[in-house]
């Protein structure tokens, strides 16, 4: 076995065991939802009537059972055997089988998806942060789009003002993770792989000339990092006034650079 094929055996071993309590995570959790409401503004803006979309990483279909829901056809891949087992769990309980399907794919092994052709491809909350090279992966995406056809990503860059104010507390191993040129040793339900933090330009360079970006958003640039559940009930007051600075900012640079996330849509060149 090779150490590729080694660490992402890990990686799906740590999705499969996440799967048990993803969905409960963002229960009563209004700063997530916050924030995927801001990801699927931004998607529909891009979104074309009719448009196919194949989604990345896709967890338990959250976003993908979203979109299905809109009347979109959605193909669902992700490398868990336990994530795709929930997504086949929302697709027959919300009864759409027939414009939602799901697949156990890697997000560098898409020649698994044959000759289909997607109009949109979409991948939410970091997903793509466990790969090293993302030529690896956009080499797979070019050859699924037609001219025109769309990718929005959300990826978590180096900059994260909410972890580098940690230096603040002494914390620097949080504060400076990211800013770690060989990746950061990530750490999800008791499994470690390495995950790297990719600025936008590294995302732009690896699709190559063959894409122009259409739109650059920073996603809790202000407002704090998903893992902090408890801030907006705890901070009531503090939470509104952060979310109200990060609406008014976050499409400008720098700030459109930094964050917990960033949401990042490109298009295919018409030949």
């Amino acid at each position: 076995m090779t150490l590729k094929e080694e660490e992402s055996l890990t990686v799906a071993e740590a999705f499969s065991r996440k799967s048990h309590v993803y969905d409960a995570f963002g229960e009563d959790h209004p700063n997530l939802s916050r924030m995927r409401q801001k990801v699927r503004h931004h998607a529909l803006a891009h979104l074309r009537s009719g448009d196919r979309i194949l989604e990345l990483n896709a967890g338990t279909g959250t976003d993908a059972a979203y979109f299905a829901g809109l009347g979109f056809k959605v193909h669902a891949t992700d490398l868990s055997p336990g994530m795709v087992a929930k997504i086949q769990q929302k697709i027959t309980s919300l009864g759409l089988e027939d414009r939602f399907s799901a697949q156990l794919c890697s997000f560098d092994s898409l020649e698994q998806l044959g000759s289909r052709s997607f109009d949109y491809v979409f991948s939410n909350l970091g997903g793509v942060n466990c790969a090293h090279d993302l030529s690896r992966i956009t080499r797979g995406v070019e050859k699924l789009l037609p001219p025109g056809g769309r990718v929005t990503w959300v990826v978590m860059p180096p900059i994260c003002l909410w972890e580098l104010a940690q230096v603040l507390r002494g914390d620097f191993s949080t504060a400076l993770r990211r800013l770690h040129p060989h990746g950061t040793l990530a750490r999800v339900e008791g499994m470690r792989f390495m995950t790297w933090y990719h600025p936008p330009r590294g995302v732009i360079k690896a699709f190559g000339k063959g894409f122009r970006p259409l739109q650059l958003q920073g996603l809790s640039v202000f407002t704090p990092p998903a893992d902090h559940k408890s801030f907006p009930g705890h901070h009531p007051r503090l939470f509104s006034w952060l979310r109200w600075t990060e609406d008014l900012l976050a499409d400008r640079y720098p700030f459109n650079r930094w964050g917990d996330f960033y949401i990042l849509t490109l298009e295919k060149y018409a030949e």
